[in-house]
């Protein structure tokens, strides 16, 4: 076993702005492999994530960005719990990063629930031509693949965020969850072009 430095800590929580003892037991989870120490981060944000998911959003933030042609922009509310927490800087900082990968992105829908039937349909109807003469007992499961994948890109919380493509935007948020200790969620967002 390898002996975690204070060093090695200071650095991981540099990358992740997650506490220090969370960082140090990850750490010590990874033998001080810092990019081991990251996924043992994120899944634990994750773990985090779905133990608040009840609590109530009573605060948050309206945060745009406009891209430099003035041309497009997008406009995010990303709420939370509690007004500590909307008027902290990086919270500021997260709710800019994620308007910035709409306006660069487009998505069509925030969550997979969000897609409508209809959209479905549509989908499934292009990709029936895609399955034909695949073994039938597989076509469902094929059909299934298809249209996850196709809606995966449509679907902001499930795509790669621009400024680190390991994550998804939902990863993000689950680990600025771990980050602050609060239920964070994006409330709404739009897309303007001119």
């Amino acid at each position: 076993m390898s002996i975690i430095t204070t060093e090695t800590i200071k650095t991981l929580r540099d990358r992740t702005g997650i506490s220090i003892m969370q960082c140090k037991k990850a750490l010590e989870e990874t033998d001080g492999n810092i990019e081991q120490a990251l996924v043992v981060l994120r899944k634990k944000g994750g773990e985090i994530a779905s133990k608040k998911k009840d609590r109530t959003l009573g605060s948050g933030i309206v945060q745009a960005y406009i891209h430099a042609t003035g041309a497009l922009g997008a406009v995010v509310i990303l709420a939370c719990e509690t007004d500590f927490v909307a008027k902290n800087e990086e919270f500021s900082k997260l709710a800019y990063d994620i308007a910035m990968h709409v306006t660069a992105i487009n998505p069509e829908f925030l969550k997979a629930d969000d897609v409508p039937e209809s959209a479905k349909e549509i989908a499934r109807s292009v990709f029936v031509k895609e399955i034909e003469g695949k073994p039938a007992e597989l076509q469902e499961k094929i059909m299934e693949g298809k249209l996850n994948t196709y809606f995966k890109e449509k679907i902001l919380l499930d795509q790669q965020f621009i400024k680190n493509p390991d994550i998804t935007i939902q990863g993000l948020i689950d680990s600025a969850i771990q980050k602050f200790g609060e239920k964070i969620e994006i409330s709404r967002f739009e897309r303007f072009v001119v």
